[in-house]
Order: structure tokens, then sequence, then C-alpha cells
């Protein structure tokens, strides 16, 4: 079994109210193999029950939050292969992930050094908070690929930062947003020196680690419903959407174009 590349330290900050949970898998990629991604939800739900922990911190390692979906993964690469129910299972472990996060009670912050990616950008958006550094910077390369933004992400990016940012954003997938222009866009909260970015999150984290917990969860479970009140119109078919985009010719020349690292030829079928 290999080692696991989540890890979680509770126990933190004023009466011991804060976690921090850790994705390295110990390169400047980390990226989302399906694997990873069943790890990361267990993280967030192994706080389900957890009444001493009042805000968890997710992070990367100092390279990287995350460079998104692993496409050399070999269970992500067989998906092609399957029958349409197992690919759409398949296809439910991203949304999972970014669900368990959304609804866990704790307030959540996303700590991001560096490269934050697709399917980071969507894990990212799933939390309450997000603080980068200085030379982080954000990319959704999923069109560019030949596949639509899936995850659950278009109506929490769309929530953020509205609808010309959220299409610039995911259409023009070669762009880099910077992460002054994420400040701007409203994509983050904070923008802080390199290196900095879990002290800038631990301190904030630890305000509201020092208010009462209950209303401070139930406040949090309130705002999320109210504003997510809608997000299932637009997000349930986007599972769907993705599997018919893995179907296209355009989808295998985008991926093999970036395998290859080339520029794709897309014909519009």
């Amino acid at each position: 079994m290999a080692p696991p590349t989540v890890h979680i330290e509770r126990g933190l900050g004023p009466e011991g109210r804060i976690a921090v949970v850790r994705l390295d898998r110990g390169d400047r990629i980390n990226a989302l193999a399906p694997a990873v991604m069943r790890e990361l939800r267990a993280a967030a739900a192994s706080f389900e029950d957890d009444v001493a922990t009042s805000v968890v911190i997710l992070t990367g390692n100092a390279h990287v939050f995350s460079a998104g979906f692993d496409l050399k993964d070999t269970e992500g690469r067989s998906r092609a292969a399957l029958g349409l129910g197992e690919q759409r299972a398949a296809l439910r472990i991203g949304p999972r992930m970014c669900r368990a996060w959304w609804e866990m009670e704790q307030v959540t912050i996303a700590a991001i050094e560096g490269p934050c990616i697709g399917g980071g950008v969507a894990l990212a958006a799933s939390l309450d908070f997000r603080f980068c550094g200085a030379s982080a910077h954000f990319r959704v390369p999923e069109v560019a690929l030949g596949m639509n933004m899936s995850w659950g992400s278009l109506p929490r990016l769309l929530a953020l930062m509205g609808p010309a940012r959220t299409k610039q954003a995911v259409i023009l997938a070669a762009d880099r947003i910077t992460s002054s222009d994420a400040r701007e866009w409203g994509l983050v909260e904070r923008v802080v020196a390199d290196g900095q970015v879990l002290s800038e999150a631990m301190t904030f984290a630890e305000r509201i680690a020092a208010l009462p917990p209950l209303p401070v969860a139930m406040t949090k479970t309130s705002i999320n419903r109210l504003a997510g009140t809608h997000d299932e119109l637009a997000a349930h078919m986007d599972t769907d959407q993705f599997a018919l985009a893995n179907l296209t010719e355009d989808h295998k020349e985008g991926v093999s174009a970036f395998l290859e690292r080339r520029k794709p030829r897309f014909r519009g079928r």
C-alpha cells in the first residue's frame, strides 16, 4: 500500500481548536490522482464528529498547492475503457471530494503556495477562505483539454468572481491568473509574502477559533446553504457533460497534445 499523501495535525491554536490538513506528494505537482482525492475526501469526513475543531486549514507543500487532476495516473486514464455506468461512478470522485469540503461545519481556509490548477482550483473554491502567496498563480485548463469544468465548481466560482470573470478564467484556459488578479477578481481573500501563507492563515484561524464554536459553525452553515441554494440546478449535469466531452475527438486531441507537449488542433467533433 502506498504511503498516505494527506496528513492531519489537530489540536493547534487556542484551546486546540485548529487543524491543518496537508497535501504533499513530495514533488512540485501535487496532482490529484483518484487515490489522493479519496484521501482528501476521507480527511474532510474525519471532522464530521470532531466537536473540538473549529477551523481547518488545507494546504499543499512549499512549492505547489495542486496542479490538478493527474492525467498520467493509470486509474484515471483507464476511465475511457469503462462502460458509461462505471465511467459516471469514476467521475464522481472529484465532485464528492469537493462536496465533502464544502459541507464541513468547521470554517475552512485554503493556504496556497505556488500553482493552483484545474482540480486544485475546484478544491480551493470549495473552502470558505483562500490565502495565497505573492508568486502563486491559478489556471483552469479543462476547456483547452476538450473538457468542461466540473466537480460542482462553476457555481462556486461564479459566486466568488461573477459571470464575466468566471467565463474568462474557465474559457481562456491558457491564461494564468496571477495572485494580484485573483485578489482583484475575488478568487482569493488575501495575498501575502511567499512562504508566509500558512502562518497568515493560522493567525486568521486563531481569531475564529477564539470565538464561541457553536454559533460560528451554525452561521457558516447557514450562509453556505443560502449562497448555494441554486447550485444543484447548475451543477447536477456537469458529471454527465464531462463524460460526454470525454467521448469527443477534441478531448483525445487535447490530452494527447498536453502529454506530447505540443499545440492541439481542435476540430469541433
